[in-house]
């Protein structure tokens, strides 16, 4: 494993899984929707609250992608290891495109910046 994909990956599956308590949090119906789904509901209704559950399977997944690439575990093959990482680098470039369009303001703040790291360490590790 290369050193600085390596980092990356790790440093990725703990960013994930600090949004991940985050969304478990607003799935439990802490008052924290300003900062996610567009900011419209200060605790998420239960559809959102759904879409929170499953934003934790997808981190987990993506986790899973970004530690396959930099060598950490097998658990995809080769070829496609590499076509998912550079799929979660897009992805999460989107999401800052998505979080800056947001209308809540503390959303474009926090889940802008934080999109720009995923991405970042993301394209980190699908050069790797």
């Amino acid at each position: 494993m290369p050193a600085l994909p390596g980092f990356a990956a790790w440093a990725l599956t703990l960013v994930l899984g600090v949004l991940g308590l985050f969304q478990l949090a607003l799935a439990t119906g802490a008052p924290f929707g300003r900062f996610a789904w567009g900011g419209a509901h200060v605790v998420l209704p239960t559809a959102l609250r759904i879409g929170s559950l499953v934003s934790i399977a997808v981190y987990a997944l993506i986790s899973l992608v970004g530690l396959d690439r930099a060598g950490v575990v097998d658990w995809l093959p080769a070829g496609l290891s590499g076509v998912m990482a550079w799929v979660v680098a897009g992805y999460f470039g989107l999401g800052i495109v998505m979080n800056l369009a947001s209308r809540s303001v503390p959303e474009r703040l926090t889940m802008s910046p934080a999109a720009a790291l995923l991405c970042g360490l993301s394209v980190i590790v699908a050069l790797g």
